[in-house]
């Protein structure tokens, strides 16, 4: 069976919603990232770089989330989410690498600099600086999106899951008042009845007693 390391609020969010649109079965390992479970000897045996999410099916073992939505789409073609043109392929990929490239990465940055690092760490103009190149792109896609229903070609791919993902981000960061489109777009993916919990549903479950943050 599917293992995956990795839980929500994650990016573990994007494999798990690539999973349920395919009806796959799949274990769930959590991995406490502030406890230090990332760097036990038993995880970095499976990936070195201390991060979730991976996924091992058999043999395999495959990091990085978008990475390993593609190996899913790839491996259980009946979901239909790589596009059969070569130039709709070509558009996945374009978008798939802006959204983590251009919008992600300020995101983290974000992130980073305002909680993960220690305050000693951080840099206290980065998250400003983050936020407007972030800002910027997300206008990019916005404008990408008029009168568009899925970010590469004429039905859904891989790149609507991680389009979704990281609008999902972005919006916590309350970054999408000026891009409707995107806004439209994320309500619409969510929709999906295979949709995961947003980040916000997520960080809410870990306030229950029995819940682990990550």
């Amino acid at each position: 069976m599917l293992k995956l390391y990795g839980n929500p609020p994650t990016r573990a969010l994007r494999v798990i919603w690539l999973l349920n649109e395919l009806g796959l079965e799949y274990e769930t390992h959590t991995i406490n990232l502030l406890q230090g479970e990332a760097r036990k000897d038993d995880f970095l045996a499976i990936n070195p770089a201390a991060k979730v999410p991976v996924l091992v099916d058999g043999d395999q073992v495959i990091t990085e989330s978008v990475a390993i939505q593609l190996y899913l789409a790839e491996k259980y073609p009946h979901g239909g989410l790589i596009p059969e043109s070569l130039e709709d392929r070509a558009q996945m990929h374009r978008w798939n690498f802006f959204l983590v490239t251009e919008i992600e990465q300020p995101l983290w940055r974000i992130a980073l600099h305002t909680f993960l690092y220690p305050e000693e760490q951080r840099l206290q103009q980065d998250p400003d600086i983050a936020r407007q190149e972030c800002l910027n792109m997300l206008a990019v896609l916005e404008q990408h999106m008029q009168g568009r229903r899925f970010v590469a070609g004429d039905r859904l791919s891989v790149a609507d899951f991680n389009a979704a993902y990281t609008l999902d981000w972005a919006n916590e960061e309350d970054m999408l008042g000026n891009t409707p489109a995107l806004r439209q777009y994320l309500q619409w993916m969510y929709a999906r009845p295979t949709a995961p919990p947003t980040i916000a549903e997520a960080f809410a479950a870990l306030q229950g007693p029995a819940a682990v943050n990550n």
